[in-house]
């Protein structure tokens, strides 16, 4: 459940947080402004949105049991335009956040499919310290260096605009809980994938 206090607590902590004194606040730099990241076809009349938290259960299942199935009939078959949003209930979301947009564009959607299915690796770690080498870990896996991950999670202009545009949206569109789904902008109730794909066959209908 998203609540005032928390996100009160995750701008604050942000706003503090750094690895050294060394980082720098450039808001202007055009990699530092959100993007929504998004596959499948752009000009699709029918927009499917996710919100979901790199640190919620039900959002790892969600991607490793039902979002494959999404992808399969809806995003490779050209019928979707699929959007993913991040949700931050806590600074290791963030984090994970700021991993994921660390490098290219097109390599966002791989380095999150890791993220998810090494969470209860990474995301149950008993400190800041243990968690931060996992993620550490996830960035070397995919080709980044130490001082490029290590750059881009105390990248504070980028947190806050990551942070700006979640509390935007999720206000927005109404997001209290995660993976949350949108069907051309409708907030939708589902139990199953065949309960889902009964709504997206509708709207494609």
């Amino acid at each position: 459940m998203l609540t005032t206090q928390k996100f009160t607590a995750l701008i604050i902590f942000t706003m503090l947080w750094s690895f050294s004194t060394a980082c720098t606040f450039a808001s202007e730099k055009e990699a530092d402004q959100y993007s929504d990241m998004i596959k499948g076809n752009l000009d699709s009349d029918f927009t499917v949105v996710e919100y979901a938290s790199f640190t919620c259960p039900h959002c790892a299942t969600f991607h490793e049991e039902v979002f494959p199935h999404i992808e399969k009939e809806y995003i490779k078959t050209g019928k979707i335009k699929f959007i993913y949003r991040e949700v931050y209930f806590d600074a290791p979301g963030l984090w994970a956040g700021l991993l994921a947009r660390c490098d290219s564009k097109h390599k966002y959607f791989g380095i999150i499919d890791l993220i998810y299915s090494k969470q209860a690796k990474w995301a149950s770690g008993e400190t800041e310290k243990k968690i931060l080498s996992e993620l550490f870990a996830i960035g070397r896996q995919v080709g980044m260096k130490e001082e490029q991950i290590s750059s881009c999670l105390k990248n504070k202009a980028k947190s806050l605009n990551l942070i700006d545009a979640y509390l935007t949206n999720s206000k927005s569109d109404g997001i209290t809980s995660t993976p949350s789904i949108l069907l051309n902008g409708k907030l939708i109730e589902y139990t199953d994938f065949d309960n889902l794909k009964e709504n997206l066959d509708e709207m494609l209908n």
